[in-house]
């Protein structure tokens, strides 16, 4: 149970982080990478880190224990959507709509 556990919580984590890179990947925008922020860069590595997400879920075996791995794969997605939603990529903030905010690295 421990193994689908710490499991679950890894696949939440990276799926969740894979969804801005991805995202902005498929958008055309520069959001910042450990690789760059290049679109491109962006759409590759959150396509990889969702074939990570898949790849552990397969191993974490989730429906031999479901609920403790569902709360684990709620808990990662959150505690990325709050590192996102709080410090975000880098400690960089995107400008918000009216461009106030730090601009990321183009």
């Amino acid at each position: 149970m421990l193994q689908t556990t710490i499991l679950a919580f890894l696949a939440g984590a990276l799926g969740a982080n894979a969804t801005p890179h991805f995202v902005k990947g498929i958008t055309k925008e520069h959001y910042p990478t450990a690789f760059g922020s290049s679109p491109l860069i962006n759409l590759i590595g959150g396509w990889i880190l969702y074939v990570i997400t898949a790849l552990l879920v397969i191993r974490a075996d989730m429906t031999s224990h479901p609920a403790p791995a569902f709360v684990a794969a709620s808990l990662g997605v959150l505690l990325m959507g709050v590192f996102h939603a709080h410090v975000g990529a880098f400690g960089r903030k995107v400008p918000d709509a009216d461009g106030s905010g730090d601009v990321i690295g183009l």
